[in-house]
């Protein structure tokens, strides 16, 4: 009986408006996104997108990678890189962090379509891309496996890099 009253009161508590799509029976977007979600991609990634839609065009393929693009390219709001050097962290930027042990990882902050482009990604939707984005350089955030780390070093790069 208590745990039944207990299961009932967590669930209480919980608005709908905050359930994941699946529960709520909304769907997510092609990017994975819920419905109404910026679907930010960076300027890089942008170029990159195109370059392989272009690429399968003129190959004369067809498929579901052409419509998956087309979608994303449709979707995306392309996020330009700031002009000037920036202490605080942005989306789409190059972030180097440090442990307290003196270990660096370094993450770039992209959207959700982009995180096969490269090894160090991370999702300005994950736990560690929205500790990013609340920080500047000298803050101290918390990782995925729980360690504390400074940001040591913010950059930006163009399309080109």
């Amino acid at each position: 009986m208590v745990a039944a009253i207990l299961s009932w009161m967590s669930r209480a508590f919980i608005k709908e408006d905050v359930d994941p799509p699946e529960r709520s029976g909304r769907k997510r977007s092609a990017s994975g996104l819920p419905p109404g979600a910026t679907n930010y991609i960076t300027a890089r990634g942008a170029k990159r997108f195109r370059d392989e839609l272009n690429k399968l065009r003129a190959g004369n393929a067809s498929g579901e990678r052409i419509i998956e693009l087309e979608q994303i390219l449709a979707s995306g709001h392309v996020v330009d890189p700031p002009n000037a050097p920036s202490n605080s962290v942005a989306f789409g930027a190059t972030v180097t962090v440090k442990d307290k042990k003196g270990a660096t990882e370094t993450f770039t902050i992209v959207g959700v379509d982009e995180l096969n482009f490269a090894r160090d990604t991370v999702s300005w939707i994950s736990p560690v891309g929205k500790a990013l984005l609340a920080a500047d350089m000298g803050d101290w955030i918390k990782l995925e496996d729980g360690r504390s780390a400074k940001i040591v070093k913010i950059e930006f790069r163009t399309g080109s890099d």
